[in-house]
């Protein structure tokens, strides 16, 4: 089984913003990755898509749930500052080809913690907003793992 966990796009800054950090939008260079992501991700046919509730996630993912027609399931484990051990239990549980989005200090402490547990890494670690990893699992036990660089 294959799941994609990728690294929300670039939003804006979050000293130039007045809001909830929640609500921070994509910039514009941030949309042109998600649509780059989608790209690639869409030719591998996702089956679900599931992003932390922050709009910056959510927003990473619209451009392959439409071109998909997936709606994007907003999970509150993928919430920036959250419990790792609780996304992990949502990684265990997603189906084959699910995309998962998330946040720069979720994606990092997962893949470290599943690589502590015996998950091999096959390429240099890139944690830069819209990498996208590439994870092997067998049932609960997650047995590789790659990263494909942000688009640029």
């Amino acid at each position: 089984m294959t799941l994609y966990i990728v690294r929300h796009a670039k939003a804006g800054k979050r000293s130039e913003w007045d809001g909830p950090d929640t609500l921070r939008p994509l910039s514009d260079k941030g949309w042109e990755q998600s649509q780059a992501i989608a790209e690639k991700l869409v030719e591998l046919k996702p089956s679900a898509l599931i992003s932390s509730p922050a709009v910056r996630c959510m927003q990473t993912l619209e451009p392959l749930s439409k071109a998909t027609k997936i709606e994007i399931f907003a999970d509150k484990r993928l919430f920036e500052h959250g419990d790792v051990a609780k996304m992990i239990e949502l990684l265990e549980d997603a189906q084959d080809s699910t995309v998962i989005s998330s946040h720069g200090d979720m994606i990092p402490e997962v893949i470290k913690i599943l690589q502590r547990r015996g998950m091999e890494i096959g390429s240099k670690p890139d944690w830069r907003k819209a990498s996208v990893w590439v994870v092997e699992r067998i049932k609960n036990s997650f047995t590789s793992a790659i990263v494909m660089a942000p688009p640029q």
